[in-house]
């Protein structure tokens, strides 16, 4: 089998756009559900098969929607509900809302039949890996949340998870080697890294030997050399920036007039 390999000319597009992400993970082929169930097995310490992945994309035709966010919901083999996904530019509330997104993952099940109890529960997980800020003020690149009793430092055992993956936080492991990385670390250092051409041997050194990465990465080169299908995730990245730039324009702009107004006062 030939080795997947990355050259320092490759115009690779950057995975960390959420669109991007889940164009990766989500495309009809046996790389990119590998991918997917490696990278989840691999945050969630423990091996599983996904077996459904619900879309959320915005209508074609409804470019007003186009803000949301694409992250994959899926479901596992044995149940567990997963949702990942990628935050390039996470707001200062993202902490709450994964915290309110848990919540709406793990209480939409139904266990509204006759022979059902809250046992039939399945776990779930929340999983964001996030650009642009640090969230938690300690040297940890992941963090995995539950319900606790810190004071008396006992775990309610609950079925919710919160994953965090900051991926700003690479900058003080990156000159391991590849055999020092973690798994986790070898993920975050693909995402966050695939674009700088300087770090591409890096990248083929841990291809060598992290299979999930190695398809992931042949999904995105193919991604990145389809003509149309670029087009369509840097028009839908475009529409995104336009839009968010638009609404920081209009809160300055009206910071500027309130001062100004306050100055004629």
């Amino acid at each position: 089998m030939q080795k997947i390999k990355f050259e320092v000319t490759d115009d690779i597009i950057d995975i960390c756009r959420d669109n991007v992400f889940k164009a990766v993970f989500t495309k009809d082929n046996p790389k990119s559900l590998g991918a997917l169930e490696i990278l989840i097995s691999c945050l969630i310490k423990q091996d599983i098969t996904v077996t459904s992945i619900t879309a959320n994309e915005p209508p074609i035709d409804s470019l007003s929607d186009r803000q949301i966010r694409f992250d994959i919901n899926c479901k596992s083999r044995t149940g567990e509900l997963i949702n990942t996904e990628m935050t390039m530019f996470p707001d200062d509330f993202e902490p709450v809302r994964l915290e309110f997104y848990s919540g709406k993952l793990f209480t939409g099940q139904n266990i509204r039949g006759k022979d059902m109890t809250y046992n039939d529960l399945k776990p779930t997980y929340q999983i964001s890996f996030l650009l642009g800020k640090v969230f938690f003020k300690d040297d940890s690149l992941i963090h995995h949340f539950e319900y606790y009793d810190p004071e008396n430092k006992v775990s309610l055992g609950g079925r919710s998870r919160i994953i965090t993956v900051e991926l700003i936080k690479l900058d003080k492991t990156v000159e391991k080697s590849v055999s020092e990385m973690t798994m986790e670390e070898r993920w975050s250092f693909f995402f966050r890294y695939i674009t700088d051409k300087t770090k591409r041997n890096k990248i083929n050194e841990i291809l060598d030997c992290e299979e999930g990465i190695a398809m992931a990465s042949e999904v995105l080169i193919s991604i990145s050399r389809d003509e149309i299908e670029r087009a369509r995730l840097i028009s839908e990245f475009k529409y995104e920036m336009d839009h968010q730039s638009k609404m920081v324009q209009a809160k300055n702009r009206g910071l500027e007039e309130g001062r100004e107004k306050g100055r004629s006062e």
